[in-house]
């Protein structure tokens, strides 16, 4: 008899009680603006950022309301104009090359591995083309940050990381988002912390600070701030620097401090999980497994595999079998975007330069979220489903 999975794929876990406290407390004072405090208190927010960067070991860090709004300012704060090129990932998803294009930059895609990360040959004969990197760890894919870093010094390029699918992850013993210039990460609902929006920017640079801080509509108020560069560095950035708000608020913050405090706990519930479902995958013929390097340290709150040089029919029929057992995957290699899933060639704005090699990887893309809300009974069950599914139609075209 065939099985069947009847839990969602989209519901979170419930906001921990410590964080629904602490937000009725904000709510109840009123207080909700990142600088409206009484005499003596220190806003949730600055608690936030300093606790924030504690965890990642980063000297500085700004609590905003998005991760793509961390990724523009990141830019901004770089100095890149409009009319700039930017390399960036060809596999990753709209808000990435969405962050070039609000500083008004040019994408130039780089191609993607089996791996699904950065190709870093590709990387090295297009450094010429830019200074600066936002590089996308797209589904908490993590490559090899060491050759990244030093090919990029070498050639003057600055790294943005876009870590929204990395927060609690590390490459070498290195967390993700402190290897390059200035690490993003995002709060959305369905990233490693949950505020419904909201994101990070970290960095060690104290000019990139505190352009930052006055970008993100600081006011003169960046004093308040518990993880910024002294006030020294704001003399002349608090007159240069527009202000193009975008701040994190006290209710927000709130609920987040207590996921930070347990964040560590959580990313390994959520391996628990991949690798229930990874162990499942393995020696299905047809299917390639995403390898993971030892160096590595991942955070699976979601899984990839790869339907390698099938026919599109094909690759919709597993995708369409599998959903009606309950088991909702999403496919990269659609000609049209379906909900987050569009590729570098659907953002037209971009420009893009077809890439075959990466063109016949993101075919074969079949991805899927992992929530905490899934058991490991429930991760052995959808992988029997992808299993009997993907082994049913692949006997059926060979």
């Amino acid at each position: 008899m065939a099985e069947y999975f009847t839990g969602s794929f989209t519901q979170q876990e419930s906001i921990p009680e410590a964080g629904i406290e602490a937000a009725l407390t904000v709510m109840r004072h009123g207080r909700l603006h990142r600088y409206n405090t009484a005499a003596g208190e220190l806003s949730e927010t600055a608690l936030l950022e300093q606790e924030y960067a504690q965890y990642v070991g980063a000297k500085y860090c700004l609590a905003v309301a998005s991760g793509g709004y961390a990724m523009a300012t990141a830019l901004r704060a770089l100095d890149v104009a409009h009319g700039d090129k930017v390399l960036s990932n060809s596999f990753t998803l709209a808000p990435v090359p969405g962050a070039i294009a609000a500083v008004g930059a040019q994408p130039v895609f780089v191609g993607v591995t089996e791996g699904l990360t950065i190709d870093l040959d590709d990387l090295e004969a297009k450094l010429d083309q830019a200074n600066v990197l936002l590089l996308s760890h797209m589904r908490g894919h993590i490559c090899d940050m060491d050759r990244l870093m030093a090919m990029c010094d070498a050639a003057g390029v600055k790294v943005v990381e876009d870590c929204a699918h990395t927060m609690g992850a590390s490459w070498n013993g290195v967390p993700s988002g402190r290897a390059g210039a200035i690490g993003c990460y995002s709060c959305q609902t369905y990233k490693h912390v949950n505020s419904g929006e909201g994101g990070f920017l970290v960095t060690d640079d104290p000019e990139l600070a505190a352009k930052s801080i006055m970008m993100s509509g600081s006011y003169m108020l960046f004093e308040r701030h518990l993880a910024a560069p002294d006030v020294e560095i704001f003399a002349d950035i608090k007159y240069e620097t527009p202000n193009i708000s975008g701040r994190m608020d006290n209710l927000r913050a709130a609920i987040l401090r207590p996921q930070i405090a347990d964040l560590t706990t959580q990313c390994q519930r959520w391996n628990d999980r991949y690798y229930a479902l990874e162990a499942g995958f393995r020696d299905i013929p047809g299917l390639s497994v995403v390898e993971r390097a030892p160096q590595e340290v991942i955070v699976g709150s979601s899984i990839q595999f790869l339907l390698l040089d099938w026919s599109e029919d094909a690759v919709v029929e597993v995708v369409a079998r599998c959903l009606k057992r309950g088991v909702e995957l999403k496919w990269f290699g659609a000609a049209e975007p379906v909900a987050f899933t569009s590729r570098y060639d659907s953002w037209k704005y971009a420009n893009p330069v077809q890439m075959p090699a990466s063109d016949r990887i993101l075919r074969g893309v079949v991805d899927m979220r992992v929530p905490l809300t899934f058991s490991i009974e429930d991760c052995e069950l959808i992988a029997r489903i992808i299993r009997a599914e993907v082994s049913a139609v692949y006997q059926a075209q060979s």
